[in-house]
């Protein structure tokens, strides 16, 4: 089961409130927050593909540039051992820990697509 929603490069939950008896959902890898809601699938989707197009809309309206999903970088925290490790990885390799990082997630997105 897909749990996504993407338009023009932007991605969206989908959750259900039984108490509400509705779907909603929220723009994905960003720091704003926007918000959609329905009460059907094809109307969650409709709300959603509204929400990024007003969205985008907006921030042209304002003059400022949207947020991008996901820019390319991002920190992790795997503990001293684990950056021990993997530092000594790269260098034995000669590439950068940048590039074993890289590596080892693609690795494991094509193991687990």
């Amino acid at each position: 089961m897909n749990n996504l929603l993407q338009h023009r490069g932007y991605y969206g939950s989908i959750e259900a409130s039984p108490e509400d008896n509705c779907l909603f959902g929220k723009l994905l890898f960003i720091r704003a927050l926007i918000n959609y809601e329905g009460d059907t699938v094809a109307e969650l989707a409709g709300s959603f593909r509204a929400a990024v197009d007003d969205y985008l809309a907006d921030c042209a309206v304002r003059g400022v540039e949207p947020e991008i999903p996901c820019k390319g970088s991002f920190n992790v925290r795997v503990g001293h051992e684990l950056h021990m490790a993997a530092s000594i990885a790269a260098i034995q390799q000669n590439i950068t820990l940048n590039d074993l990082t890289r590596r080892a997630l693609s690795e494991y997105i094509q193991q687990h697509a």
